[in-house]
């Protein structure tokens, strides 16, 4: 393998070091390293943080290859400097089997850029009426621990009690995306003043929080791992806050687009900022920054959703929900936690690669830029400014909320195991 000598970097925002990157791992961090035969790098005013691992993508293949593939997204990841991705269930067929899971890993393997893992769906066909094949995918080559019906709610308690005690046995976690169905039919948006002026159904902050209360104590109950995905309200939030200091084992995630849009955004009735759970209110997005701040919630998760042309340029109510997020997931969370001063770099490292990969279980990933860990990191230019174009994405689609906005950060580098996937801002494959 070749070995890389990165100059001048700070990892995670501290002093400037070199690193030194030798047959896949950090073989040294320090001031003036020289390595004969090193291809050198220079990273003067780089930020250097591990890689980021993302437990909520959706590459849509098997099915929907016109949206996505495995390649495009693992792409599209690295260029946002993710190394590890989870990649969703609602693929067609659905990942309910061990045979599909394995074959999104297979395809993750064959384009090598970032490590896929795949997720699980918790019931057969995500129908919600009886579990899938949960040991099976977990024994299987993609050794699956993340089990998910995202895009449906697992409303049935009976049966999310028996996800939650089944996981348990091989120390997986039930990822519930948590929406009370009853309570959302028809719904196109926040439920509040706004959506009864736009004349859009609402989708109310209760039908998040009340599942998230009934599972919250289901998990205390049986003892088992839940995390719970895109929370979107304060009063999530501060259920969350309410079952960690009880000890119940609940992790939670927020997306980089409920960090800095509004339901204010539907004003245009433009469908790219239709998503599901909806954009919330300015109070809902500080609580969210607050929650993720202290800790209450774990991990920024992008939520990754592309959609065909078809699916998403249509009038409100037929357009799918779902935003693309991958390359710009780094930049929203400098814009909205560390140029506010909620977050510093380390916090950043904490909150979208250690926290998610422990979520995970992912050996390799996560882990501290030192010497004999892994090379899985990125550089990041903080001073650059880039405007979003949706064309220039590396997805397939091109539903970005973000087109036309200058965000702050630039992914210079990203490297897997050692080997650059990305470099000067670009694939390297």
């Amino acid at each position: 393998m070749t070995s890389y000598l990165i100059k001048g970097a700070k990892p995670l925002g501290g002093g400037p070091a070199d690193v030194l990157i030798t047959d896949g791992r950090i073989a040294a961090i320090g001031d003036s390293l020289s390595a004969t035969g090193a291809e050198v790098i220079e990273a003067g005013g780089l930020i250097a943080l591990p890689g980021l691992v993302d437990l909520h993508t959706h590459l849509r293949e098997p099915g929907r290859e016109d949206a996505e593939t495995v390649e495009t997204g693992s792409r599209a990841a690295a260029l946002g400097g993710f190394t590890a991705v989870h990649a969703m269930a609602n693929t067609d067929p659905v990942a309910d089997t061990a045979g599909v899971v394995e074959q999104v890993w297979r395809l993750g393997g064959q384009a090598g850029l970032v490590d896929v893992v795949p997720v699980g769906a918790v019931t057969v066909g995500l129908a919600g009426e009886r579990l899938a094949e949960l040991g099976a995918m977990a024994d299987s080559a993609a050794r699956v621990r993340v089990f998910s019906d995202d895009g449906h709610c697992v409303s049935d308690p009976a049966l999310m009690r028996r996800a939650l005690e089944y996981v348990k046995a091989f120390d997986g976690v039930v990822a519930q995306h948590a929406e009370e169905p009853r309570l959302t039919a028809g719904a196109q948006m926040h439920e509040g003043d706004r959506s009864a002026r736009l004349g859009l159904t609402g989708w109310p902050a209760a039908a998040e929080e009340a599942i998230i209360a009934r599972d919250v104590l289901l998990a205390g109950h049986v003892g088992a791992r839940l995390h719970v995905c895109h929370v979107s309200t304060a009063g999530s939030v501060e259920l969350l806050r309410w079952a960690k200091s009880r000890g119940v084992q609940v992790t939670a995630e927020v997306t980089p687009h409920h960090l800095l849009l509004t339901d204010a955004c539907a004003e245009s009735y433009d469908p790219v900022f239709k998503v599901n759970p909806p954009l919330r209110t300015d109070e809902d997005v500080a609580a969210l920054r607050r929650g993720l701040a202290d800790g209450t919630i774990d991990a920024v998760a992008t939520d990754h959703a592309p959609h065909a042309v078809e699916d998403k340029e249509s009038e409100w109510a037929q357009a799918r929900p779902g935003m693309l997020g991958l390359e710009q997931a780094l930049a929203v969370v400098v814009e909205t936690m560390v140029e506010t001063g909620l977050l510093d770099w380390q916090g950043v490292a904490d909150r979208m690669s250690m926290r998610p990969a422990a979520i995970g279980r992912l050996a390799g990933h996560g882990r501290p830029l030192a010497p004999g860990e892994p090379a899985n990191l990125l550089l990041l230019d903080p001073a650059a400014r880039v405007t979003v174009d949706p064309a220039a994405l590396a997805s397939r689609s091109r539903n970005s909320p973000y087109a036309g906005r200058e965000l702050p950060g630039r992914v210079v580098a990203t490297f897997l195991r050692g080997t650059p996937t990305v470099l000067d801002g670009k694939a390297v494959r």
